[in-house]
C-alpha cells in the first residue's frame, strides 16, 4: 500500500498554504515578540527544526467530520496515483505561488525558533519541542490521509456510477435505433394498406346507407308534410316532423364522415319557414290572444323547446326565442305606431286622445290576455309597457324632426308629455300592476325637446298675439274717425272692448300655460309683457298720426278731442287692470317697463288734449292786456266760457284721469295767461292804471278758480286747483305803491316761484311803468341775493315755460307797446 506522501496534495487557491503556515506558527509558539538575532552556532543548532516544521504546517487540518469515502482497491488507486517527476518523493508546486507560500513559511518558522530558543537555557528544552511537534505532525499527517482515503472513494463511486450510466445509454441508443427502423418498415407498410382503408370507410357508409336506405326514401315525403303542417299553421306536430328529419340528418351525418346529401337540402328553408311562422304568430299576439290564443301558446312553446336544442352538426343557433321577443316588439309598435298611423297637420290632438285611450287597454290585455299564453321569464306586461314607452319616444322625436309644430299642437304635446302620459289617466294608473311602471325610464321628451317645443309655441303665440293685438288697434283706430262720438258705458264714461279685449288676450296665454310647466309660464309671461309695450307703443304712433292729420287737415276728425279723451280711458282701463298679467311668483319689478310705457301714454294723450285746447284759447289771449282789459272782464269771460265749453267733455273721463287733465288745463291757461303779461302790450301810465291791473289781475285769478273748482264740484272730484294763486303774487308786485320796496317784493315772488327769471321780473317791472333804471337794478339784484330757494314739494315749474321777451329799450320809442 503506498503511503500519503504518495498523493498528491489537494489543490488551493494561491497563498493558502502559506496563510495556513503562519497561522500554524502564530499559534504554535509565543507571540507578540520580536525574533532576536542569533549567532552562527545557534544557527546551526537550529537549522534542521524550521525545516521540519515548515513541513509540518505545509498541510491545513481537515474537520474530522468529513464523510468516510468509499472503500478503494489497490488497482483503482494505483490508476489513479499521478506521475512523480524522477528524484522527488513529493509532487511539485502546483501553482506557481507555492514556492512563495515554502519560503515565507520557512521564514516565519526560523523567526519562531530564533526567538524561543534564544537564550542559551532554553536549549535543554530543545527535546520536548522536538517530540511535541513530532507528535503534532504526525496527528496531522493521519487526519490528512483520512480525508484523502474519503474523497478518493467517494471518486471511485462517482467513476462506477458514470460507467453504469455510460453502459445504460449506448443500451437505450441502440434501442431507439432498432424502433426508428421499425417504424420506418411500419410507414411504408402503412401506405400499402392506405387504398384498403378507403375501402373499409366506402363500405361503412355503403353500411349505414343501405340501413338508413328506407327512412331516406321517406324524406321529401316528410319535407312536404311538414310543409303543409307549417301552412295550416299546426306549429307543434310541423316541429315535432322537423326535428326528427334533423335527427335523422345528425345520423346520416356521422356515418357519412360529414357528407351533406342532397336529399336534405330542403330541410333549411323548411325550418326558416317554420321559424318565420312562429315569428308571425309572436308579432300577432295580441291580435292572437283574444282570436286564437292556441295558436300563440304553439307558438311561444316551439320557440322555448327549440332554444333548448343540441345538435352536433355545424350550423349556426336558430335563436327563435329572440326572434318571437323581438316579433312581439315590432308587431305591439307597428299597431300603435306604425308609420300610416302617425299625425298628420293638426291632427296630433286626436292622436294624443286615441293613445290616451288605447295605451292602457292595450296594457290591461296584455297583462288579462297576452302574459298567460307566454313562459312567465318573458314578463309580458313590462315588456310591454317598455315596448310601448319607447315605440312612443321615437315616434315623437320623428314628429319633432319633420315640419314644425303649430302653437296648438306644441302646447298639446308638451301638456299631454309632461302631465297627461305619467298622470292616473295613463301609465299612473291605480289599475295598472307596478310592471307597467315606466317613471324610471327615459322621458319622452328630453330637455332639448322641451326646449324646442317652448321655443315653438312661444314664437307661434308671439305672432299671434301681435297680429291680434294690431288687429284690435286697427279697428278702434277705425273709429276715431266716425261722423258720431265714442260710445259710452252705461255711467256716461267713453267706452271702448280694446283694453279688455288685449289684456283678455295676454292673460289667457299666460294662465293657459301654467297647464304645462313654470318654464313656459315664465317665457309666455315675457312675451306678453313684450308685446303689451310694443302695442303701447303702437298705439301712441297711431295717435301722434291721427292728430298729424288732423291738424294738417289731411283727415280732419268731427269729433277729435272726444277720441282723445276716450283713448284716455284706454290707458286708465289698461293701468288699471295690468295687474293682472303679474301673477305671485313676478319679481315686484317685472311690470316696471309696461307701466312707464302706460305713464308716457298718458302724457302724450293729455299733451294733445290741451294742444287742441290752446289752439282754441290763443285768440283771445291775444288781446290781453289791453286797455280793454282794464276796463271790461269780458275778455277773461270769454277765456272762460271757452275754456268750459271744452273742458264739458271731461266728463266722460273716468277718475283719476280727469282729475289730472283739468289740473293740466288749469295749468295751461295760466301760462298762457302769464305769456300774454309777458309779452309787453301794455305798460301802465299812472298809479290807477296800476291799481286797475293788480284789480284785474285779482278778479281773474278768482274767476279762474272758479271756473275750476266749479267742474271739480260738478264731477265730485277733489279740489286740486294750484295755478291760480300765482297771479295774486303778481298781483302785489303790480299794486306796490312805492317801487324803493321792490326789491322787497321780487324776493318774495322768488320764493314762492324759484324758476322765475331776471326778464320774467324786467317784464312785470315794464308792465308798473314807473320803475327807474336804479331801482329795476336793485330789484333784480334782489333775485341774486339771498340762498337759492328750493322748489316747493310737489311743486312744477311754471315761469320757466314761459318765453320772456328781450330785455325792454329805457325810452318808448314810437313804434313800441306805448303807442
Amino acid at each position: 500500500m503506498s503511503q500519503w506522501w504518495e498523493y498528491p496534495a489537494l489543490p488551493r487557491r494561491p497563498g493558502e498554504r502559506a496563510i495556513l503556515k503562519a497561522k500554524a506558527i502564530c499559534g504554535g509558539g509565543r507571540t507578540g515578540r520580536l525574533a532576536k538575532p542569533v549567532g552562527p552556532r545557534r544557527r546551526l543548532q537550529l537549522r534542521g527544526a524550521p525545516t521540519l516544521l515548515a513541513l509540518t504546517w505545509t498541510f491545513a487540518p481537515i474537520p474530522t467530520s468529513a464523510p468516510a469515502p468509499p472503500a478503494m482497491d489497490s488497482a483503482t488507486r494505483d490508476k489513479m496515483q499521478p506521475a512523480l517527476p524522477p528524484g522527488s518523493s513529493c509532487p511539485g508546486p502546483e501553482w506557481p505561488e507555492q514556492e512563495r507560500a515554502e519560503q515565507l513559511a520557512r521564514g516565519a518558522a526560523l523567526k519562531w525558533a530564533s526567538g524561543i530558543f534564544y537564550r542559551p537555557e532554553q536549549l535543554a528544552r530543545l527535546g520536548q519541542y522536538r517530540s511535541r511537534e513530532v507528535q503534532r505532525t504526525c496527528s496531522l499527517e493521519a487526519r490528512i490521509k483520512s480525508v484523502v482515503q474519503s474523497y478518493l472513494e467517494g471518486v471511485k463511486t462517482g467513476v462506477r456510477q458514470l460507467a453504469w450510466a455510460l453502459e445504460a445509454v449506448q443500451g437505450a441508443r441502440e434501442a431507439l435505433g432498432q424502433a426508428h427502423g421499425l417504424l420506418w418498415g411500419m410507414a411504408e407498410a402503412a401506405q400499402t394498406l392506405e387504398p384498403l382503408r378507403e375501402q373499409v370507410v366506402q363500405h361503412k357508409q355503403l353500411q349505414a346507407m343501405s340501413q338508413l336506405l328506407p327512412r331516406l326514401r321517406a324524406v321529401p315525403a316528410a319535407l312536404a308534410h311538414t310543409q303543409t303542417l307549417i301552412d295550416a299553421q299546426r306549429l307543434l306536430e310541423a316541429y315535432v316532423s322537423l326535428r326528427e328529419l334533423e335527427q335523422l340528418q345528425e345520423e346520416t351525418w356521422a356515418p357519412l364522415g360529414g357528407l351533406e346529401l342532397p336529399v336534405f337540402e330542403g330541410l333549411g328553408p323548411l325550418a326558416e319557414a317554420l321559424g318565420q311562422a312562429v315569428e308571425a304568430a309572436a308579432g300577432a299576439a295580441g291580435r292572437l290572444a283574444r282570436e286564437d290564443p292556441a295558436l300563440l301558446v304553439a307558438a311561444m312553446r316551439v320557440a322555448e323547446v327549440d332554444a333548448g336544442r343540441t345538435t352536433s352538426l355545424e350550423q349556426a343557433a336558430r335563436d327563435w326565442r329572440q326572434r318571437c321577443l323581438r316579433a312581439l316588439q315590432e308587431g305591439l309598435e307597428q299597431i300603435h305606431f306604425g308609420t300610416p298611423l302617425q299625425p298628420g297637420p293638426g291632427a296630433l290632438a286626436e292622436w294624443l286622445e286615441a293613445l290616451r285611450v288605447a295605451l292602457p287597454a292595450e296594457l290591461a290585455a296584455a297583462e288579462a290576455l297576452v302574459a298567460p299564453c307566454c313562459p312567465p321569464h318573458y314578463n309580458v306586461v313590462r315588456l310591454w309597457a317598455h315596448t310601448l314607452h319607447s315605440g312612443l319616444r321615437r315616434c315623437l322625436q320623428q314628429l319633432l324632426e319633420g315640419p314644425q309644430l303649430e302653437a296648438a299642437d306644441a302646447f298639446t304635446l308638451l301638456h299631454w308629455a309632461l302631465h297627461v302620459y305619467l298622470g292616473p289617466e295613463m301609465m299612473g294608473s291605480l289599475e295598472l300592476g307596478p310592471e307597467a311602471d315606466v317613471s324610471d325610464l327615459e322621458p319622452l321628451l328630453t330637455l332639448e325637446n322641451i326646449e324646442q317645443l317652448e321655443a315653438i309655441f312661444v314664437a307661434k303665440v308671439q305672432a299671434s298675439v301681435a297680429q291680434w293685438l294690431q288687429k284690435a288697434l286697427d279697428g278702434d283706430v277705425a273709429e276715431w274717425g266716425r261722423e258720431q262720438e265714442p260710445d259710452t258705458d252705461p255711467s256716461g264714461f267713453y267706452h271702448s272692448p280694446m283694453p279688455a279685449i288685449v289684456l283678455q288676450i295676454l292673460e289667457e296665454n299666460i294662465r293657459v300655460t301654467r297647464m304645462v310647466s313654470e318654464s313656459l309660464q315664465r317665457r309666455v309671461h315675457g312675451m306678453a309683457l313684450s308685446e303689451l309695450s310694443a302695442f303701447l307703443r303702437s298705439f301712441s304712433d297711431a295717435l301722434i298720426r291721427f292728430s298729424r292729420d288732423h291738424l294738417r287737415g289731411e283727415a280732419t276728425a268731427p269729433h277729435y278731442v272726444p277720441y282723445l279723451l276716450a283713448t284716455l280711458n284706454h290707458q286708465s282701463a289698461l293701468s288699471s287692470s295690468v295687474s293682472v298679467l303679474q301673477p305671485d311668483w313676478v319679481a315686484p319689478g317685472a311690470l316696471a317697463p309696461v307701466e312707464a310705457a302706460l305713464d308716457e301714454l298718458q302724457r302724450r294723450i293729455c299733451r294733445l288734449v290741451l294742444e287742441a285746447l290752446l289752439a282754441e284759447l290763443q285768440p283771445l289771449f291775444a288781446a290781453l292786456p289791453s286797455r280793454r282789459w282794464l276796463s271790461s272782464p269780458e275778455l277773461l269771460d270769454d277765456v272762460c266760457e271757452r275754456t268750459a265749453s271744452f273742458c264739458q267733455d271731461f266728463r266722460h273721463v273716468r277718475d283719476p284721469a280727469v282729475q289730472l287733465l283739468l289740473a293740466e288745463a288749469e295749468r295751461t291757461v295760466v301760462l298762457q295767461y302769464l305769456r300774454a303779461l309777458m309779452q309787453g302790450r301794455l305798460v301802465c301810465r299812472g298809479a290807477d292804471e296800476r291799481t286797475q291791473a293788480a284789480e284785474r289781475l285779482r278778479h281773474d285769478a278768482a274767476q279762474l278758480r272758479e271756473l275750476f273748482l266749479g267742474l271739480v264740484r260738478i264731477w265730485g272730484l277733489e279740489e286740486s286747483v294750484q295755478c291760480a294763486p300765482v297771479l295774486l303774487a303778481l298781483r302785489e308786485l303790480l299794486n306796490l305803491r312805492d317801487p324803493t320796496l321792490l326789491g322787497l317784493e321780487v324776493a318774495g315772488l322768488r320764493q314762492q316761484f324759484p324758476d322765475v327769471s331776471e326778464d320774467h321780473v324786467s317784464a312785470l317791472l315794464d308792465l308798473r311803468g314807473d320803475v327807474s333804471r336804479e331801482q329795476r337794478l336793485a330789484a333784480l339784484s334782489s333775485l341774486q341775493a339771498g340762498p337759492q330757494p328750493s322748489p316747493p314739494a310737489g311743486g312744477r315749474a311754471l315761469f320757466s315755460l314761459v318765453p320772456a321777451p328781450a330785455p325792454p329799450l329805457s325810452s318808448c320809442l314810437p313804434s313800441g307797446s306805448c303807442a
